[in-house]
């Protein structure tokens, strides 16, 4: 078990939310139903679901010098997560324009702002809080050639280095290497692979041979799929719950198993974890005030061991 913080390095941002019937169309315009503003960004998102767990997490990462970064600010801090690393820069800080359907399926127009101020020279200087993390997450709302410089301190330092693929982009073939977990969902794993949806055993025998350690393949209803190099591959089934909004739940489950993970469980259990966390995220609307209690997963976890 680790004593050691999770880092997370990546984007923070303001949500602008609309709700309607369903995902507009090109060229489609709907009446919504409700508008709101809420703290978001992949990065910031994984920080809080971190800290809802109660285990000690910091942020790499930068705001603008606007309101909307006042507020994403003081979010962090009030949801407990480290803000030391954050840096406030002139002009405005990212936005991510939301629709949430009835469904709770939605789409998603990111905006990075004050995000692209993260670069490579911003994160040497942070390179200690990186070697010194139990466990470092980063996403691909950040610059890529960011990423990279992420991904290859922490891999010197052998410091466990999560990617989350999203939002699916090219990225440089040097990142696979120092990569220990890439979790990717399906329209992620179609992007970066051969073949149109592969099935979870190709795709996760395509990931391992970009020199990967670890594939945790998100599939939504069917649960999670688990490979590793010289490992055996699992399915994790899933929770089945009323889903309300979806934004975040990738987030949720990211924060659960870097958890689980850091306090000694093997992967399918942590798998397990973060599946439950990611559940309970999507019965409430917004990311980072749906990200669940320690409570409130053990207490799912506890219930689905009963039936």
């Amino acid at each position: 078990m680790s004593n050691k913080p999770v880092v997370v390095v990546g984007s923070i941002n303001m949500d602008l939310v609309a709700r309607c019937s369903t995902i507009p169309l090109p060229g489609q315009t709907l009446i919504g139903s409700e508008f709101t503003t809420t703290p978001g960004g992949k990065g910031a998102n994984q920080a809080v679901a971190v800290a809802r767990l109660g285990y000690p997490v910091e942020m790499i990462g930068a705001l603008g010098q606007d309101s909307f970064g006042d507020t994403l600010l003081h979010q962090l801090k009030d949801k407990g997560v480290n803000t030391d690393g954050i840096m406030r820069v002139p002009g405005p800080s990212g936005v991510a324009l939301i629709s949430v359907a009835q469904d709770g399926s939605n789409s998603i127009v990111v905006v990075p702002g004050a995000n692209k101020s993260v670069t490579p020279e911003v994160v040497d200087k942070q390179a200690d809080r990186i070697r010194n993390a139990g466990m470092v997450l980063c996403q691909l709302e950040l610059l890529n050639e960011t990423v990279l410089r992420v991904s290859q301190i922490a891999h010197d330092a052998g410091v466990p280095f999560i990617l989350d693929p999203a939002p699916a982009s090219d990225i440089p073939k040097e990142i696979w290497k120092n990569v220990t977990w890439v979790t990717p969902n399906e329209t992620e794993a179609t992007f970066y692979l051969v073949g149109d949806e592969p099935e979870p055993d190709d795709a996760a025998r395509q990931f391992l041979s970009k020199g990967v350690s670890g594939v945790l393949l998100k599939r939504g209803s069917e649960g999670s799929y688990i490979a590793q190099t010289g490992g055996t591959a699992t399915w994790v089934p899933p929770f089945h719950v009323n889903a309300v909004d979806t934004v975040g739940a990738g987030d949720a489950y990211n924060g659960g198993f870097a958890v689980s993970i850091l306090e000694g469980h093997d992967p399918a259990t942590a798998a397990r974890f973060a599946s439950a966390a990611a559940a309970i995220s999507v019965t409430k609307p917004g990311a980072q005030d749906a990200m669940p209690t320690r409570a409130e997963v053990e207490a799912l976890l506890a219930t689905a061991l009963k039936k």
